[in-house]
């Protein structure tokens, strides 16, 4: 389950996918095989979740890991490879990896 909390020690990978409107139903289907097949058993998973922009051009990945040395593991393992190499094809991949340093709510009214 995914937890967005300055005090969760995980680290957070916000990838964004940039792709043709009528490519972005395809990259979605290849994140989700990639995750289902492989991706969600390595160890030091936490989470991910698959965001679709609403004009057509954009997919954002938002995923949790306990540690980049879980997720490197997970980007060696051959498994997922061929659909990451087909969403490569589609799509340019903008990879970045985050720490929670403040989240807010609703003020008290």
């Amino acid at each position: 389950m995914t937890v967005i909390s300055t005090n969760n020690n995980v680290l957070t990978f916000i990838n964004v996918f940039t792709v043709e409107p009528e490519n972005q139903e395809r990259l979605i289907d290849l994140l989700t095989s990639a995750t289902d097949v492989s991706v969600r058993y390595a160890p030091g998973f936490i989470s991910c979740s698959l965001h679709r922009g609403t004009e057509g051009t954009k997919v954002t990945m938002y995923a949790q890991w306990r540690s980049a040395e879980d997720y490197q593991a997970m980007r060696n393992d051959p498994k997922p490879l061929p659909y990451l190499q087909e969403a490569m094809t589609i799509a340019k991949f903008e990879p970045g990896s985050y720490e929670v340093v403040k989240t807010f709510e609703p003020a008290a009214e």
